[in-house]
């Protein structure tokens, strides 16, 4: 995520860390360096102009000259100013209102606000306890409402049923009353995708808003447009009164340019980002989080949540008290392990979120490969119970069997066995826990870090 714009800003960054004296020329050409950066991500000029002058005026000021380390106070103030355009905190959706609270999600043609919607029913159910209900006002995308169903089967909340015989507005009151008559805490209203360009389009979601007068307006746009989704956002905020945005698809995301320039030129804070297909990957928008990820210093609060939220409790104990017992760890732990990893986003994801990852050379970075996890499992899923039991006795003529079986080679076996040999060197040192021993050193961890993860 956001892999352009942070190699560009590291590399002008890296240059200053450590020095014990800055000079003008040396910070305007450092200045230089960071404004073409952010020409590359796609982060319109505006916000582009704004950003290194705000930057310059602070940095060419006492507090860097005269620091002690000057590299690390101008290094900061570049993170600080990426969170202030960014919009400084998250910002919760606000469902301080009469239930049923109504979410209107509107955007263009391919944004992905479809499963959106069922991502955001998902969180609001999950994170804040609430009974959602969900409904289709798309009439004119072929089986658009068939989705929605299906995406809300899956997500167990609530489904109001429509056809697209029916129109916009109609399906949306009569929402809201069965809302109303089930007790629902949320409402979300899909629409169809349109073009800003499309006049009676944007007219049709002009009485949809005001038939159901949503308590928030959210525009989901997919972040790969980079600038032009801020444009796309600001046309459509001149039509609604959007009260937020959800960038989705920032996993393929690059160059960071729409993250960059939402906030500042629409004024409408960016509440969550979508980053997979999962139907649990919608996260809380943190400016500060991301201005740490661009700068290649990590995300550690937000894998921790990650792995608080994703990592099964009763599992961690059962393999905390079978190691502690002197029973050992074998390939159905293993499994376990990589299973729960996947569900976290995979190693890709994790790694993106530790510090010092964005130095890591690209071909060290392009070895993190999420698809020899998929492929261990599968191999380890070949295997018999007591093969994965005792892998010792995985030798000839098994490996071609389970090579055979899980559709690899047997280089890939042995590649496997030994990966699988130093996780198991290293739980005899964990000794307690597995991965609750790595979640508790994780949280100590979070609670050492000041805000920012600057120390």
């Amino acid at each position: 995520m956001f892999d352009n714009l942070s190699q560009g800003l590291t590399r002008a960054m890296q240059k200053l860390r450590g020095k014990g004296r800055l000079t003008e020329d040396s910070i305007r050409e450092t200045l230089r360096e960071v404004r073409v950066a952010l020409l590359e991500a796609d982060v319109a000029l505006p916000v582009v102009q704004s950003f290194i002058s705000q930057v310059k005026e602070r940095a060419l000021g006492q507090d860097v000259i005269s620091s002690l380390q000057p590299g690390q106070a101008l290094v900061k103030i570049v993170h600080d100013e990426l969170v202030r355009v960014m919009g400084e905190e998250n910002e919760a959706l606000d469902l301080k209102a009469t239930p049923p609270v109504v979410v209107l999600l509107a955007g263009l043609q391919g944004s992905g606000k479809t499963t959106t919607t069922a991502k955001l029913a998902m969180h609001l159910k999950e994170h804040a306890k609430k009974k959602v209900m969900v409904v289709s006002c798309d009439v004119y995308r072929p089986a658009a409402i068939d989705q929605l169903e299906t995406l809300a089967a899956q997500v167990d909340v609530l489904f109001h049923p429509s056809t697209t015989a029916d129109q916009p507005v109609t399906i949306a009151k009569q929402a809201m009353d069965a809302a109303r008559k089930q007790f629902v805490d949320v409402l979300l209203v899909d629409t169809a995708g349109r073009l800003h360009i499309d006049a009676e389009m944007m007219d049709e979601i002009r009485q949809l808003h005001g038939a159901v007068n949503p308590h928030e307006t959210l525009f989901v746009v997919d972040s790969m447009t980079g600038q032009d989704a801020a444009n796309t956002a600001q046309a459509f905020n001149e039509a609604l009164a959007l009260t937020g945005v959800i960038l989705t698809k920032t996993d393929g995301d690059a160059r960071g340019g729409a993250a960059l320039s939402v906030r500042q030129i629409t004024g409408k804070p960016i509440k969550f980002m979508g980053s997979g297909e999962k139907i649990d990957a919608l996260q809380p928008f943190h400016p500060e989080r991301v201005a740490s990820r661009i700068l290649g210093m990590g995300d550690v609060l937000s894998l921790v949540e990650d792995v608080q939220r994703h990592v099964d409790q009763d599992k961690a104990e059962k393999l905390a008290r079978k190691i502690k017992k002197g029973k050992g760890f074998d390939l159905e732990d293993f499994r376990s392990q990589l299973e729960q990893m996947q569900s976290m986003g995979g190693l890709g994801s994790m790694v993106d979120k530790m510090p010092g990852m964005g130095e890591l050379p690209d071909q060290v970075k392009n070895r993190v490969n999420d698809k020899q996890t998929v492929s261990m499992i599968a191999i380890i899923n070949s295997m018999t119970p007591q093969e994965r039991r005792f892998p010792d006795v995985i030798r000839g003529s098994r490996k071609k069997r389970i090579a055979a079986g899980s559709g690899t080679k047997i280089q890939d076996i042995n590649r496997m066995v030994k990966q699988f040999s130093q996780m198991q060197r290293m739980m005899k040192k964990f000794g307690k826990g597995g991965m609750k021993g790595m979640m508790r050193k994780m949280a100590s961890l979070k609670n050492q870090l000041p805000p920012g993860g600057f120390s």
